[in-house]
């Protein structure tokens, strides 16, 4: 038996079950509290215990009389790092990660060996694909951040709106190997306009942005990262041909 105790205050509806209260409990329990479960169980009840306390969400927590907080400010309490509206390479970085896992597991199911000129194309193709479907999911906020720093979408907006189905269709076509010469011309245009217009707003006008490449809502910075996610494409859009015409490789198109 631990003598560390909590008082947790949380929503525990029939229509509504708190996760951020569940959370709660689970983060006060590692740190060896008993936890003493408040529910909260109307919403008459819980409009009300934060007007007697002052507070404009619940979960809340008590410890030794003081009044920590919510969730976050309970990890804060006890050292955590909290997710707060700062720029992070992180979502771009676990797509990247995911994408080369992808592509060497493929090649080791298909050919048997780990590394080779086809494991880098393929990461390039799955790594265009992940990255487009991040963008699909909203076009619309995604073309609204795209316009912040690319020139082709400032030239014509409906640019923006095209990107998402251009990279994913690029992407497919070039991890299938087939329709080269839809899938080159593609990505030599999105890589191309991408690597400029980058390259203008961080190193030429050196504007703090987000990069829209993971979807409009991101707090990925506009950096060098996004600068080699277009450079990629680039250099992918002259490769392919080239492997196609003079038949480099395994015979792709």
């Amino acid at each position: 038996m631990t003598d560390k105790t909590a008082e947790v205050y949380r929503m525990v509806m029939d229509d509504h079950l708190c996760p951020y209260g569940l959370k709660t409990k689970a983060l006060l329990r590692r740190h060896g509290f008993h936890v003493n479960d408040h529910h909260l169980t109307t919403r008459e009840q819980t409009e009300n215990f934060k007007a007697e306390h002052d507070v404009t969400t619940t979960p809340q927590v008590w410890i030794d009389g003081q009044r920590i907080g919510g969730y976050d400010a309970l990890r804060k309490h006890f050292g955590h790092d909290v997710s707060e509206d700062e720029t992070t390479y992180r979502p771009v970085v676990a797509i990247f990660t995911t994408a080369l896992a992808i592509a060497v597991a493929a090649h080791i199911a298909t050919v048997g060996t780990v590394l080779s000129v086809q494991v880098f194309e393929w990461f390039v193709a799955i790594s265009m694909t992940l990255l487009a479907l991040q963008k699909l999911q909203d076009v619309e906020s995604f073309s609204t951040m795209f316009l912040n720093y690319d020139l082709l979408a400032r030239r014509w907006v409906g640019y923006g709106y095209l990107y998402p189905y251009g990279e994913a269709v690029a992407g497919v076509l070039m991890l299938a190997g087939t329709l080269i010469w839809i899938a080159a011309p593609i990505a030599l245009v999105i890589g191309t306009g991408g690597a400029i217009s980058v390259f203008k707003a961080v190193y030429v006008d050196r504007r703090e942005l987000k990069c829209a490449c993971v979807g409009g809502k991101s707090n990925v910075p506009l950096g060098f990262i996004s600068l080699t996610e277009n450079l990629m494409m680039m250099f992918m859009g002259i490769w392919m041909p080239l492997r196609t015409v003079w038949g480099w490789g395994w015979g792709w198109g």
